[in-house]
């Protein structure tokens, strides 16, 4: 007998798909942290330059087998998928399918607090959601005669409809401006103050919440999963007697970030971009820490943070012994690398220290 409570609070099921040289851990915990069980994963050993799948249809059809087998609700691609071929793969499955790309926007959109972030988000769905709209019709967009009050004779549904969200996504952009000139002015304000700004940047999950509420008992919210932290907080943190930086929390990176989000928190990833200096916060415990030390390089080149000052935080230290540093050579690696837990509070002088010698030296004011 079906217990109505339980089904009721059943997580969606989901098939993943992935490629070989692709990191489909990672897409799990998206998936986790979005509420959604990956009942099993598929990786492909390679992909074919199919019209209609992407891949082999002899691939196509044993995934949709699966999908029927394991009566998932989903399948999850963990690399872009055109919208053309996503209404091909949602006909042979008849299930709901979307990217990578998708879940993380529909993970920014239930984290987002702030009216900017909220703003960041909304332009961010848009701009995905424009070139998918004719795969929300198919082939049931429908014509409109040239009787008053409509947009034109013979124009589609779909065409009525992208332009409403072009204009959506044009009333967004100006929404956003007007946020970040606001943004601009308190910042203008803090030079004017003579305060120093120093950013905490960083692969997702690398604790950089936790960081500021050990340096500045800021109480910011912070969790062991995904995108914890969407708005930038901002907090002033003591170095000295009378020695004060501005320490700012931003959002963290990922593998393959959506270029419609990159341009949508453009004002908040700003706040790194702009800052005096950079505090790279890494995960030490991570075994992929090579990879989103680059990913997090990566990303501030392209907010164009290339050159600015950073220093690098090994954080989580508590879980990994000085042998395992040795071993896996991080020393080797970030040999001038700051080592902390945020956690426990282990080595957040040294933090300090660091930042007091880059700004508050003498010939600094010579």
């Amino acid at each position: 007998m079906i217990n109505v409570a339980e089904e009721s609070q059943k997580k969606p099921e989901a098939i993943l798909i992935g490629e070989k040289d692709g990191d489909i851990f990672e897409l799990q915990g998206l998936c986790e942290t979005l509420g959604i069980n990956a009942v099993r994963t598929v990786i492909l050993s390679k992909r074919e330059k199919n019209p209609v799948y992407g891949l082999g249809k002899g691939k196509a059809k044993e995934i949709a087998a699966l999908c029927e087998e394991l009566n998932v609700d989903a399948v999850i691609f963990d690399f872009l998928i055109e919208p053309r071929k996503q209404r091909n793969w949602e006909k042979l499955v008849g299930r709901a399918v979307f990217d990578r790309q998708e879940v993380i926007i529909r993970i920014f959109a239930s984290r987002a607090q702030t009216k900017e972030a909220r703003l960041q988000v909304q332009l961010a769905r848009l701009e995905y959601s424009l070139p998918r709209l004719a795969h929300s019709y198919g082939v049931f967009s429908r014509q409109r005669g040239g009787a008053f009050g409509s947009k034109g004779s013979g124009e589609t549904q779909l065409e009525l409809d992208e332009r409403a969200v072009r204009e959506k996504i044009a009333t967004v952009k100006k929404r956003l401006f007007e946020v970040e000139k606001t943004r601009k002015t308190q910042k203008k304000m803090r030079k004017r103050a003579g305060l120093f700004s120093v950013a905490l940047s960083g692969y997702t999950n690398a604790g950089k919440s936790t960081l500021l509420n050990a340096l500045t008992g800021a109480g910011a919210f912070s969790s062991d999963s995904l995108f914890a932290t969407l708005d930038p907080l901002t907090r002033k943190l003591k170095i000295a007697p009378q020695k004060f930086v501005l320490l700012t929390d931003t959002v963290g990176f990922i593998q393959n970030l959506p270029h419609t989000l990159v341009n949508a928190f453009k004002s908040t990833l700003d706040e790194a971009a702009e800052a005096d200096a950079i505090l790279l916060v890494l995960d030490a415990s991570d075994k992929n820490v090579f990879s989103q030390y680059e990913t997090v390089e990566r990303v501030l080149a392209e907010i164009g943070a290339k050159d600015s000052k950073k220093i690098v935080i090994l954080n989580k230290i508590d879980k990994i012994s000085n042998e395992d540093f040795i071993v896996r050579g991080l020393d080797a690696r970030f040999p001038e690398a700051i080592k902390v837990s945020a956690k426990s509070g282990e080595g957040l002088d040294l933090i300090l220290k660091k930042i007091e010698c880059e700004f508050f030296t003498e010939d600094l004011y010579a």
